[in-house]
């Protein structure tokens, strides 16, 4: 157990940082989840549509550290390309 005052101060910190990034997490995972869905349903016009908000999702989680960079170019890109093939 913490036993500084930082310590303790930290803590408290830390959890309400936790409530805050498993929204975001969750909230980008939804929105793959619901682009991968149009994409099964061969829904091409909605796919393209959904897109912009997916590359922005994607960028803000990754921006703030919850997912690199790099994850979340590979996965529009793989998005983009499957909606390509539609």
């Amino acid at each position: 157990m913490a036993n500084t005052k930082s310590a303790i101060k930290r803590i408290r910190r830390i959890s309400k940082q936790t409530v805050v990034n498993k929204a975001r997490k969750s909230k980008y995972k939804n929105a793959l989840k619901k682009m991968n869905a149009l994409i099964e349903s061969k829904k091409k016009k909605e796919a393209l549509k959904f897109l912009p908000k997916l590359n922005s999702e994607l960028m803000k989680v990754a921006k703030t550290g919850i997912i690199k960079k790099q994850n979340a170019s590979r996965n529009i890109s793989r998005i983009t390309k499957k909606i390509a093939s539609l």
